[in-house]
């Protein structure tokens, strides 16, 4: 199937692998945070995307995918992996300061972010009323959330770490964007991911060199088992089959079905961190969970 012929809607195999992801994902912001305590923030985003490119690399090698052709992608590719540094920079410092199930709910804004832009690209994508009222109430329902952040008890900088998060899901949304405008939505997946890899290594790496944040000088079994998990199973292999579904259906159906990753996210903080999760952050989720309903209907 070629990008031109993407579908639009999702079928049982697109469904089956995005509730796969999802769960991965969600499950990925507990571990980034548990990791922490070992390891500081820009060099576990920087590193992680290093050992994922190198694994993409070699996976490409082995399957005999070119990667280095010219094929006008270079620009795009660009913008795609600098995005993408800047979103993993938002979500690893933001962990610092608000709980992992806060911050999974709120960088799953970037759907929204991609639904709002998408008609700009592509006009078979534009809103219809009843998905532009499911926007606005997954808006209304950030704000309801993110405003619980000024006042929490004994986390008075929670609201930058929430903020950040919102950051986060702006810049995801604009890679998503960045990837369908350009030369990049025809690239292989694996090219395309590998761009995004590489770019946001080398410019997460610099940034924890300028900020002077120090290497951990041992890892621990548990620190090596958390990041393993980020950068092979998260960011190597989900992160492939979420290039590949981008490639093949419709950018804003795929967006906003990912929305799921936030019900994972809160058990997984609940259940592996211990974190306590508000009346108000399940309201807030509960009504991104309309949100998907309306804006995803056919």
């Amino acid at each position: 199937m070629s990008p031109q012929t993407r579908q639009s809607h999702l079928d049982p195999r697109a469904v089956g692998l995005l509730l796969l992801c999802c769960l991965l994902w969600g499950i990925n912001q507990v571990a980034a945070k548990a990791a922490l305590t070992e390891i500081a923030p820009l060099w576990q985003a920087g590193l992680r995307s290093l050992v994922a490119g190198l694994l993409v690399w070699a996976w490409s090698a082995w399957r005999g995918i070119r990667l280095f052709e010219r094929d006008g992608s270079f620009g795009g590719g660009l913008l795609a992996g600098l995005l993408f540094a800047g979103e993993f920079a938002c979500i690893f410092v933001g962990l610092q300061y608000t709980s992992a199930s806060r911050m999974v709910v709120f960088i799953y804004l970037a759907p929204f972010v991609v639904a709002l832009g998408m008609p700009w690209i592509a006009r078979g994508e534009a809103l219809s009323a009843r998905q532009w009222m499911g926007l606005v109430l997954a808006f209304g329902a950030m704000a309801f959330a993110f405003a619980e952040g000024f006042s929490a008890p004994g986390t008075p900088m929670q609201w930058w770490g929430d903020a950040l998060g919102v950051a986060a899901a702006v810049l995801w949304g604009g890679t998503t964007l960045a990837i369908r405008a350009t030369r990049l939505g025809a690239a292989p997946a694996e090219k395309t991911l590998l761009y995004q890899l590489g770019i946001s290594a080398l410019a997460l790496c610099a940034a924890a060199v300028f900020a002077g944040e120090a290497l951990p000088l041992q890892w621990s079994p548990r620190l090596v088992g958390l990041f393993g998990f980020q950068a092979v199973v998260v960011t190597f292999a989900s992160y492939l089959v979420w290039f590949w579904l981008v490639r093949h259906y419709a950018a804003t159906k795929l967006s906003v079905f990912t929305l799921s990753t936030p019900l994972f996210g809160l058990l997984a903080g609940a259940l592996l961190l211990g974190e306590g999760i508000s009346a108000r952050l399940v309201g807030a989720l509960a009504a991104l969970a309309v949100g998907i309903v309306l804006v995803n209907r056919r």
